[in-house]
């Protein structure tokens, strides 16, 4: 457990001494920033409208529109923050040839593995964090269920742990990080999009193609239910992610 969080704290401080964390950061907030007072923006206008048009007799649930919709335009901005923490996880390590010695050193695969991945999800954990600041607005002006937020914010945990497993994975596999990043985006989005591909397929075909849609599983949780399917099927996809991640090691400490 100590090698695991040695290798943690190590990670941990090369995300923020470089610019990487204050890159992704700043991004990522930038972007749900605005598209959080897009989406507000959106649902309030639409609101006073039908207010206006007699129609506003009805009360709307202002928050929860809000809330579902952020989470859903998170789930997007996601895709293209991962790659960005994943790259260089051991993709750094090979271009300046400490793998070597960090394959051969009493740190185990699984230790190195883990305290990289624990470092990348920890930093996944801090964005949603910041991210919340956006989100307490909601209660400012309004009451917001708590529970559905935290059930949203749980999906998009599993959800990010799921394509980080996927991105480490691919930094074994390659030296250069833009390689990296390109191809970690490529699998994702397709991991994404796989469900678009079932729509001329049938029978047991259709099925597993929508039950491998990563997004496909998140839509409960952004309505605020928790099914245990779907939690499971994020951790076994981390899991295999974490599995093919060790093999890849394995394969090069046996190369070394």
């Amino acid at each position: 457990m100590q090698y695991i969080l040695a290798i943690w704290q190590r990670e941990m401080k090369s995300y923020f001494v470089s610019p990487i964390a204050y890159v992704v950061l700043t991004v990522f907030l930038a972007l749900t920033g605005f598209f959080f007072y897009s989406i507000l923006t959106a649902v309030v206008q639409s609101t006073m409208m039908q207010s206006q048009m007699g129609q506003g007799m009805q009360p709307v649930d202002v928050p929860g529109i809000v809330s579902r919709s952020f989470f859903g335009t998170m789930s997007v901005v996601l895709l293209f923050m991962i790659p960005m923490l994943t790259m260089g996880l051991f993709a750094e390590e090979k271009k300046r040839g400490t793998i070597e010695l960090l394959l051969t050193t009493p740190v185990g695969n699984f230790q190195a593995m883990m305290g990289k991945y624990l470092a990348s999800l920890t930093f996944l954990v801090i964005m949603f964090l910041a991210s919340g600041v956006t989100m307490s607005a909601l209660f400012f002006y309004g009451h917001p269920e708590l529970k559905p937020m935290l059930g949203g914010y749980l999906g998009l945990l599993l959800y990010g742990a799921a394509l980080l497993a996927v991105g480490l994975f691919i930094s074994t596999l390659t030296e250069n990080q833009i390689v990296a990043v390109v191809i970690t985006f490529g699998v994702i989005l397709v991991l994404w999009l796989i469900e678009s591909f079932s729509t001329g397929a049938m029978g047991v075909t259709k099925d597993v193609l929508s039950y491998l849609s990563v997004i496909g599983h998140l839509d409960d949780f952004i309505k605020g239910v928790i099914d245990t399917s779907h939690v499971i099927f994020y951790l076994t996809f981390a899991f295999v992610g974490l599995f093919l991640t060790y093999r890849s090691l394995e394969s090069m400490r046996w190369k070394s």
